[in-house]
């Protein structure tokens, strides 16, 4: 099996745990795209077997996300999983929350939390957060495409729906947002509806994945191996190269005389991928090859 698993994750599993399934399932070698923290839930792309491989050639990984900002208080883990380190002073009113977004549209500084999946010398922040050891971490440079404020929910909260580049935490917008309106706040509540070309409403439970891999359905609930890979440009090509594509070798440029000099490109043999091309020289190579056991 080749393909992928739009996966809706649970609260309270992590992502590691939903690969473990989905390995088991299937028996193939299987890796996940954007971990997504155990109490998030949301979309959680599943590479299984070969598509493995295409992760770092999404062309698209920007994400969506549908967060609640809680006003009370900041905790070491900026989510309502952690210890309240700063204690809630007042709710701002939406006038005054809407005006704070502004500063955090486009691209931004963001410092990762001490408590995330980052690793120092091999170990993730959060097992060195667990037994005390802080990690002070670099601010970076984060994308944020859109910030809307939605609707208020009890006493001390809002909705917010961020569109976002990779590598946003909104667990650490959420803590920054209330550290800029001077009202210590946390992330209660995650929901990732989008990650690049994998939307929430294309996407399956775990019980759906189980039922279908009980009734020998299971490749066929996979999604195609280029379907995260649409805004790449296509080569078809002609039955004389097909062998030379499906071992992996080098082809003529010329091929594709309009991709530019390390652009990317799917190869394809009657509709079948055959692996991501990039043009060097005169040369179309393989980058990653998806037959006859290319790497």
């Amino acid at each position: 099996m080749n393909g992928f698993v739009n996966l809706l994750k649970p609260p309270g599993m992590t992502s590691g745990a939903a690969v473990a399934v989905v390995k088991r399932l299937t028996g193939e070698r299987v890796g996940h795209a954007g971990t997504l923290d155990p109490e998030a839930s949301g979309v959680l792309p599943i590479m299984v077997g070969r598509a493995t491989r295409l992760l770092d050639y999404f062309p698209d990984k920007s994400k969506s996300y549908v967060a609640e900002i809680a006003f009370a208080g900041a905790t070491d883990t900026q989510d309502g999983q952690g210890v309240v380190i700063q204690s809630a002073i007042r709710v701002p009113t939406r006038e005054e929350i809407e005006k704070a977004l502004l500063g955090f549209q486009g691209v931004i500084m963001q410092r990762p939390p001490a408590y995330s999946a980052l690793k120092r010398d091999g170990v993730p922040l959060y097992a060195l957060a667990r037994k005390g050891q802080i990690v002070e971490t670099e601010a970076r440079e984060t994308l944020i495409r859109s910030i809307k404020l939605g609707e208020k929910t009890g006493a001390d909260g809002y909705m917010l729906h961020v569109d976002c580049g990779g590598g946003t935490y909104i667990r650490t917008l959420c803590h920054d947002i209330g550290q800029a309106l001077g009202a210590p706040a946390h992330m209660r509540f995650l929901l990732r509806t989008r990650h690049g070309a994998f939307d929430i409403n294309r996407s399956v439970t775990i019980e759906e994945v189980q039922e279908a891999a009980e009734k020998g359905q299971l490749a066929e609930m996979l999604l195609p191996m280029d379907f995260p890979l649409a805004e790449l440009p296509v080569l078809e090509l002609p039955g004389k190269y097909w062998k030379i594509g499906r071992n992996g070798g080098k082809l003529p440029g010329d091929l594709m005389p309009d991709l530019k000099p390390d652009e990317r490109c799917r190869i394809q043999a009657a509709g079948k991928l055959l692996g991501i091309g990039r043009k060097d020289g005169g040369i179309l190579r393989f980058d990653v090859g998806l037959t006859g056991g290319q790497e």
